[in-house]
């Protein structure tokens, strides 16, 4: 296995991943990342079996659990209730009710508003030169998982701004400032949601918060804390995706000059998704000795599957480097697979194939007005703004 050194910080890495990790591919279907300390696989067929076996998964074996400092205390008191980092019976029973509430009939329903808030948008662009990511990326996917949620459309930027300083733990390069501020965060966000659950319990609404606290199982309920933890998940993780996906699209649909209207919207969004995710890696933790393309993981080890790579993988796409907006569809793992896989993305994309061919129609003559630059912030992947300008 050959071994490779790339800070993810080092700004030639962030501003274009890809060489990194086509090099990567080409010695092998593992390798090992230097700088993380990590085996890692941008191999499509590797990451795809890795997401589907049972014997990997999200939770951190017992053996090897990390003793967690008390001023982070508060942050993993919150995840430990997260379905995203758990595993079978928890993660199955959590899961199971999130999707009795966040049910594809509830998340259809949101197509017309989602139009809406588009258009609404759209008319308060202002004159002249926008950064298109705030006026419009990230106002579009906090704003639809608010109204979902139920939660005040007027605690968005409380929201969005919770949610940045959240997912500041998990990119590189860390800090104990980041640490304080995910923190400061999380305790807000709680407060918030705790006092907000007890008024729909109170007072039950059409929304998913009422929905979540009438979920039951087998005679099972989400317990307050559960609820608050899936609230918070679904927040962050229904919005900081999306905002990072729409900035990366129409960045590429406006250098690549390709269109998107009504009619390719399904499969040009399926390219975006794949040419330039939003999350690059996700890892998981091996509970027993299994062997995957020749490589004999044993229990404890973790493996980092590379989103991003993996969608390039020239075995499974055609000239994966070019931006083919009628590309034929294939599975990538954008949204990750098996057991995990996100429950948002049916919103996300919902969002992308509704939102972007009216933003194209609007604004048929939008251009970049300012080299795109993209942000400091792996293991996601988005740009620090969207400068443009339209006729």
């Amino acid at each position: 296995m050959k071994t490779f050194r790339q800070s993810p910080t080092d700004p030639a890495f962030v501003q274009d991943p890809y060489p990194f990790y086509e090099a990567a591919r080409a010695a092998g279907p593992f390798f090992h990342w230097e700088d993380y300390g990590l085996i890692c696989t941008g191999n499509a067929a590797a990451a795809s079996a890795i997401f589907r076996d049972r014997r990997f998964g999200r939770e951190v074996p017992a053996e090897l659990a990390p003793v967690i400092p008390d001023h982070l205390k508060p942050f993993y008191a919150v995840e430990a209730h997260s379905m995203l980092e758990l595993e079978p019976p928890r993660h199955t029973r959590l899961r199971g009710l999130v999707l009795r509430a966040f049910t594809s009939r509830r998340i259809a329903a949101l197509q017309p508003e989602i139009a809406a808030l588009t258009e609404t948008l759209i008319d308060g662009f202002p004159e002249g030169e926008f950064d298109l990511l705030r006026q419009f990326g990230q106002k579009l996917p906090v704003i639809v998982i608010a109204r979902l949620l139920g939660v005040p459309e007027e605690m968005s930027d409380d929201l969005l701004r919770w949610s940045n300083a959240i997912v500041g733990m998990y990119m590189a390069g860390r800090t104990r400032e980041t640490e304080d501020r995910a923190v400061a965060a999380t305790e807000a966000f709680v407060a918030f949601m705790r006092g907000y659950v007890e008024t729909r319990r109170r007072d039950p609404r059409d929304d998913l918060i009422t929905a979540l606290i009438a979920a039951e199982e087998a005679g099972e309920k989400l317990s307050t804390d559960e609820l608050i933890t899936t609230c918070i998940l679904l927040l962050n993780a229904g919005h900081e995706a999306t905002v990072h996906t729409i900035g990366n699209g129409v960045k590429t649909l406006l250098e690549t000059g390709a269109a998107l209207t009504e009619a390719n919207a399904e499969t040009c969004v399926e390219e975006i998704l794949r040419f330039d995710p939003a999350l690059h890696m996700f890892t998981r933790w091996a509970y027993e000795e299994v062997e995957v393309m020749g490589h004999t993981f044993r229990r404890g080890d973790q493996v980092a599957l590379l989103l991003a790579a993996a969608n390039r993988d020239p075995g499974v796409w055609e000239a994966p480097e070019e931006f083919r907006p009628l590309r034929p569809i294939k599975p990538n793992v954008t949204f990750g697979a098996g057991l995990h896989f996100c429950v948002g993305a049916p919103l996300a994309r919902l969002e992308l194939i509704t939102a972007l061919p009216i933003l194209m129609r609007r604004l048929p003559g939008l251009r970049l007005a300012a080299p795109p630059e993209y942000g400091n912030v792996y293991h996601f992947h988005g740009l620090t703004r969207l400068m443009v300008a339209a006729d």
